[in-house]
Formats: C-alpha cells, structure tokens, sequence
C-alpha cells in the first residue's frame, strides 16, 4: 500500500526537477546571444575555426573562435550562437580582413556579440 502511493510521488518529484532543469539550461542557451558590449577590439583576423558543439542534451550551439591580431599582441575571440533548426548563420568576413569587434572580456577569452568589417577606402587623386 506504502510503495503504490510513494512510488508514483517520487516519479512526479523528479519529473518536476528535470523539467525544471531543462527550462534552466533552455533559458542559458537562449541568452548566448545577449552578451554586454562593453569593449572594443580592432584587429585583422588571422584564424578562423568554427565548429558545432552540444550545449545541453538536444542544444546545440555554433562557437566560432577568431584569432585577431591587434597593434599590441594576438587575441583570441569568441561568438556562441544558439542553432536552430536547420538554420546556418552566414558571415561576412574572412582571413586578413580588417574588423571591429564589440563584446566583453570573460577571463582570458573576449566574447563578442556584434563584428564590422573595417574598409578602408583608397581615394586617386
């Protein structure tokens, strides 16, 4: 009589903190995209890497890592998106181009939300 009653409470106890949990996680992946532009790096870009990587059981986040090379020393940047549903973001940028990276800086690493391409236009005379 004792297990027929406490069984079925213990199944709904961890059915509650997991769901819970995966709200939590879902909420975290979610705001990756919401990061503070709090400073600036400008510098050409030397390295691209990007790759897919599991953020929680069934997301999935794109982390691109850039190496920048700035005036005084090389940079490792970082953007972690969200991926949804067979959607692909597309850049516009490549190796050697001149870029102004705004983001923050969490330890060693700067994570960025936004990035322009710097064009330097040559003007004939």
């Amino acid at each position: 009589m004792v297990t027929a009653i406490v069984i079925p409470i213990l199944c709904i106890y961890f059915f509650w903190i997991t769901k819970k949990e995966m709200n939590k996680q879902k909420e975290k992946w979610l705001q990756l995209e919401n990061i503070m532009e709090e400073a600036i790096v400008v510098g050409v870009i030397k390295e691209i890497r990007e790759e897919r990587q599991r953020f929680y059981y069934h997301y999935y986040v794109l982390v691109t890592d850039l190496v920048v090379q700035t005036v005084h020393k090389s940079v490792r940047v970082r953007r972690m998106i969200p991926l949804y549903k067979n959607v692909q973001p597309v850049y516009h940028y490549q190796i050697g181009d001149t870029i102004r990276i705004f983001g923050n800086w969490k330890e060693d690493v700067f994570l960025f939300n936004r990035i322009e391409k710097i064009v330097d236009e040559v003007r004939n005379h």
